[in-house]
């Protein structure tokens, strides 16, 4: 087990590689451990895996939010003396991922937005949450919430993989709603087609929880992103496919490499 360390603003996060440094960003209601299947990672690039404010062993709870979210990260890479970084953001994560590219650019080697969203119109809203509204808000870690919330985001359920969700998805309820909530805060749509540094778009094929035309649209505004349905995945690719993810990150920061 990887041993964690604590930021000085207080954020729990794993440390461990040699490479170009790449962060991993968690999404909503996960926790840092939930890319265990990301380690090997390390053998190629300097992974930076953080505990987003009140998720996992963060013990910060107020002020919950995308923007704070990301100033938490900054100021990681601050303390780390990392001057720019492939920032890598799921769900959740990647609105958190492009709000560090929307405060600290320079710091942004490049973007890796996978099965995350840009921008929640009502509509959308009404369409993806409404019906699901009094569930999503009374998460918890009892098991039928568990296996609700694995029945939405996962495509394969078998055991090992719930079994792994499980251990990932670890939502502190009020922390959950907060953090929901500041999602139908997030507006890029004019930020994306200002981004300018090599930007991966990831969707899984039967993500029923952010689909996958939502990153088609991102795909759209962002100049020059490259876009990859991951084939018979659904929310947590990083889960299902591991290898093929795995495989596919390097493929894309190894081109970066390259093309520098």
């Amino acid at each position: 087990m990887k041993k964690a360390k604590i930021s000085k603003l207080g954020v729990p996060y794993l440390h461990f590689g040699k490479g170009d440094p790449l962060v991993l960003i968690h999404g909503l209601g996960e926790v840092k451990e939930g890319w265990e299947y990301q380690y090997e990672l390390a053998d190629q690039y300097e992974l930076i895996i953080p505990d987003l404010r009140g998720h996992g062993a963060c013990n910060k709870t107020e002020g919950i939010s995308i923007i704070n979210f990301a100033l938490d990260i900054i100021g990681l890479l601050e303390e780390l003396r990392i001057e720019t970084a492939n920032i890598l953001g799921l769900s959740m994560g990647g609105a958190v991922a492009q709000e560090i590219y929307r405060q600290a650019p320079e710091r942004c080697r490049t973007l890796l937005l996978i099965s995350t969203f840009h921008y929640f119109p009502l509509k959308l809203k009404n369409i993806l949450f409404e019906p699901r509204k009094e569930l999503l808000e009374s998460i918890s870690l009892s098991k039928g919430h568990s296996e609700y919330a694995s029945r939405l985001a996962l495509y394969f359920w078998n055991k090992d993989i719930v079994k792994k969700f499980d251990k990932c998805f670890q939502p502190k309820q009020q922390i959950f709603v907060d953090s929901l909530m500041a999602c139908f805060e997030v507006n890029n749509l004019s930020l994306l087609p200002l981004v300018d540094v090599p930007t991966l778009i990831v969707g899984g094929q039967y993500d029923s929880v952010l689909p996958v035309w939502i990153q088609a649209w991102m795909h759209k505004l962002i100049p020059h992103s490259e876009f990859i349905i991951m084939r018979n995945t659904g929310h947590f690719a990083k889960l299902e496919a591991k290898d093929r993810f795995n495989k596919l990150l390097r493929r894309f920061l190894n081109q970066q490499k390259t093309a520098a």
